[in-house]
């Protein structure tokens, strides 16, 4: 690995995976006789979907994608058997689409595999990065990439997309935990263990092992970077603080033989990044999918990597001069294999990109480099040699998936990974014979343990039947302690306390993945002050304290957040991260052994600094090996107000003395600034206003569990797989809308400014004068669930209205006007300082719904 140095210009990396002669003549011969068609399938990744085994062989495809929660047949319980045996059909097809040619191109399956094989009924889940990185140990990076590389191959997948080798630098961002640390030392130190880990080490030879996998960096590069955590964001670092900061992960990666690299959805506003064809469509837009500085001029020529450059999912239809169905601007970028999820849209793809390469928008040496790459990976891991995946080794040896070996690694990572924040009173290892009081909000709550990227997308909605052997905090309490001496009430209200000996208190953040675990850039770092649950762990907390019960608490967490008064409410505090599905992990240092004496000490060291305030969004360890760092405009010094409650690195051990004195300081900062008074009625949809139109509101369709939002349009109708929106007809109120709700769990309709002006309002002052957030509504069809109505785009960090009871009196097939005092949204807590979105319903179920003349109003106007 190569050392971690101060760069001082790109380094130029030695992969542990060299060029073999041998492999490149045979990549030229097939090169040489393929058709453009033939080529074009090479580059274009469908998802399992929305694509079929006559897709490959007409198109001859050369690989595809399983995304979080697509399974075989939808059945999230599919077996590894369904599994291999789906693979083997996309298999047969790439077979059967060369039968008549004089060559043959082996198919390629991928699969997002980023803490265990998670995407498949069964498998080990281990815990996120962030807490890996607490860990502060690679070798153990090395064992859980073997492993997770053993369960791949196991299902007949030749292609991981992990590691994730971020450097987040804000704690807002939704993809936190998907970074090993704040500090790319750690980062560098890992990257390259995880990918020896998943390919076999140095040489060919680990890549073509039955048990190994092509491992994926990702995302190239800067996405931990973005201002205010912003997901799909931008990045404004000097090109210095790219390379030292957020590239770190890739140098170590490379080195150790990464035969992918994933490029960010993100930006990069920098004078270097420029556009390669300023006079063909508009402007460049800075998003890396289309930067050919980065992906071609740093990564494949001054860094050397000679691997496959893939795109997001859809990303390359944020890059101006593309769109869902074209890419040809990001495939001149440096792409080389594009990730398309809809079935219309990667056949476009496909269209576009060989007319391209026909008319001479594309060159035709773009499109051979990017071929002779995927060739080339496909044949460094031996897939020409490889049999069908039914008849390969491992895929005869299904139980390896979960199997024994591999969950008590997944354990011990969790043990290792453990961070003890606060120890008073010798209260900790417990004595199993403890009466012990198991509550908070993550309890028994599995989904708050496994987090995102867990058989589905945002992770939310799994339960332990999906996750067989699955244990919570409170399964492995009962474990140590038996059913008698274990009392689990979340939230308890007349459990007596003195019948226990302790309180074992475990909160943390509900399960979240990308889009939707990002924190706006208005809104608290404080724990009890993003969702209404965690207020209630907090008041958990008190009343234990105050009935003179013994605390020990316990967060999961993907992100630090300032939870000072939880910690000096507790007698010792610790934080177990993302563990997944092995709680055991967690009891084995909380109590003591069999023999009553200590079992295990934690060892879990920070990899991020801890936040003294809810306002410490991205202070950071200032990097010691930057000479003369300065802390750029969009992060915060780690000093003054965000200076750390407890620094990079912390972390107690059973014997060490707490050196902070108690309590700790409490951030008592409050924003006293006045609401501004209502200056008359704020129009969102109605005559004049409308998509568009003058109010400056747009509508738009999104979904809990869906990767993008969908503009509605005030002209036709649009029709998604969530919602159907539409025009109503020329007798109705002008503007106004038809929705129908699908039954998605769960759909949204929402009214928002497009940028640059999405910044929120406060509309407090509305509030306070006695308004009304007014609307005409016609119902189609009932709402088949509850039809919410809120006024803020984070769902569900803040709250809904429940409009059951008001919908049911209204005569279907009429219009109504309904006007729901504002008094109602703040006395649920919703965010009125901050309103980005003044107007939302959602649903689970399905309903028909129109809607006109949605406006604000102060008190007495009408």
């Amino acid at each position: 690995m190569p050392p971690f140095v101060h760069w001082p210009a790109w380094p130029r990396v030695e992969s542990a995976v060299p060029a073999d002669p041998a492999v490149e003549e045979r990549v030229r011969s097939i090169l040489a006789r393929m058709t453009p068609e033939e080529k074009i399938g090479q580059l274009v990744q469908p998802e399992l979907a929305e694509l079929t085994p006559e897709d490959v062989r007409a198109y001859k495809i050369g690989s595809a994608l399983n995304g979080a929660g697509i399974w075989p047949g939808g059945n999230r319980h599919a077996d590894p058997a369904d599994w291999v045996k789906t693979v083997d059909l996309y298999w047969e097809a790439a077979e059967a689409a060369y039968a008549d040619r004089p060559f043959r191109v082996p198919f390629m399956w991928a699969t997002d595999a980023v803490h265990g094989h998670n995407n498949v009924y069964g498998a080990t889940i281990f815990p996120h990065n962030i807490g890996l990185g607490a860990a502060r140990d690679p070798e153990l990076l090395r064992r859980i990439g073997a492993a997770t590389a053993r369960e791949i191959a196991a299902t007949g997948m030749d292609w991981t997309f992990a590691p994730t080798v971020t450097v987040p630098r804000d704690r807002r961002w939704g993809r936190y935990y998907e970074g090993w640390s704040e500090d790319p030392e750690l980062v560098h130190a890992y990257a390259g263990e995880m990918v020896a880990g998943l390919q076999g080490g140095g040489g060919p030879e680990g890549l073509t092992a039955g048990a190994r996998v092509i491992s994926c960096v990702k995302h190239w590069v800067a996405d931990g970077g973005t201002a205010q955590g912003g997901d799909r964001g931008t990045c404004f670092a000097s090109e210095e603080l790219v390379r030292n900061l957020h590239a770190a992960g890739f140098v170590s990666g490379l080195a150790a033989g990464a035969q992918s690299v994933m490029a960010s959805f993100s930006s990069w506003e920098n004078p270097a990044n420029y556009d390669h064809s300023p006079h063909h469509g508009p402007p460049y837009n800075a998003k890396v999918h289309g930067s050919r500085y980065l992906l071609t001029d740093v990564l494949k020529r001054a860094m050397g990597f000679d691997g496959i450059v893939i795109s997001d999912w859809d990303a390359h239809a944020e890059v101006s001069g593309c769109s869902v169905g074209n890419a040809n601007y990001a495939l001149n970028a440096g792409l080389d294999v594009l990730m398309v999820a809809g079935r219309e849209a990667w056949q476009s793809v496909y269209r576009n990109a060989l007319a391209g390469l026909r008319d001479g928008e594309i060159p035709a040496s773009r499109i051979d480099d990017a071929v002779t790459r995927v060739l080339r990976v496909k044949m460094r891991a031996g897939l020409w040699e490889r049999p069908r995946p039914r008849d390969r080794v491992l895929t005869h040896d299904t139980a390896v998936l979960g199997c024994a070996e591999h969950r008590a690694l997944a354990r011990e990572a969790v043990r290792k990974s453990v961070v003890l924040l606060k120890h008073t009173g010798g209260v900790l290892p417990l004595p199993r014979s403890s009466r012990v009081l198991v509550a908070g909000s993550g309890a028994d709550a599995i989904q708050k343990q496994t987090g995102g990227w867990t058989l589905t997308w945002q992770g939310n909605d799994v339960e332990l039947p999906d996750l067989p052997g699955a244990v919570t905090m409170a399964g492995a309490v009962r474990e140590i302690t038996g059913e008698g001496r274990c009392t689990v009430d979340p939230f308890p209200g007349t459990v007596d306390p003195t019948a226990h000996d302790v309180a074992l208190v475990v909160i943390g953040e509900d399960s979240y993945a990308e889009m939707r675990g990002t924190v706006k850039p208005w809104r608290s770092l404080a724990y009890s002050e993003l969702k209404a649950s965690y207020a209630r762990d907090l008041e958990t907390l008190r009343r234990l304290r105050a009935a003179g019960l013994r605390v020990v608490t316990v967060m999961l967490t993907g992100r630090p957040l300032y939870t000072t008064e939880e910690i000096n409410l507790s007698d010792a505090f610790a934080v177990a991260w993302l563990p997944g599905t092995e709680a055991g992990g967690i009891t084995d240092v909380l109590f003591a052994g069999p023999d009553g004496e200590r079992a295990h000490d934690f060892r879990g060291r920070l990899g991020f600094t801890w936040p003294g305030s809810r306002r410490a969004s991205a202070a950071n360890r200032i990097p010691p090996h930057i000479p003369g760092y300065r802390v750029p405009p969009e992060e915060q010094e780690p000093a003054g107000e965000h200076a750390p409650l407890f620094p990079y690195g912390y972390g107690l051990s059973l014997d060490d003395p707490d050196p902070h004195r108690h309590p700790l300081p409490l951030d008592t900062f409050e924003d006293t600034a006045p609401p501004p008074p209502a200056a008359g009625p704020l129009p969102v949809l109605g005559a004049g206003c409308g998509s568009g139109s003058g109010s400056g509101y747009r509508f738009r369709i999104g979904g809990h569990n869906t990767w993008s939002r969908v503009d509605v349009s005030p002209e036709e109708p649009v029709d998604c797989l969530i919602v159907r929106s539409e025009p109503c007809g020329p007798d109705d109120p002008p503007g106004a809308l038809t929705f129908a709700f699908k039954g998605y769990p769960v759909a949204f309709v929402y009214a928002e400014r497009p940028e640059p002006d999405a910044q929120p309002l406060d509309l407090r002052g509305y509030a306070e004068d006695g308004g009304r957030l007014a609307f005409r509504v016609r119902i189609g069809e009932p709402p088949s669930r509850p039809l919410l109505l809120a006024c803020h785009d984070d769902y569900p960090a803040q709250p809904g209205l429940d409009l059951t009871e008001r919908l049911a009196v209204l005569e279907p097939g009429r219009w109504h006007e309904l006007a729901v005092p504002l008094a109602e949204l703040a006395e649920l807590g919703m965010d009125l300082r901050h309103v980005d979105v003044p107007f939302m319903l959602y649903t689970e179920g399905t309903a028909v719904v129109s809607v006109a003349e949605v406006r604000w109003l102060p008190g007495g106007e009408e």
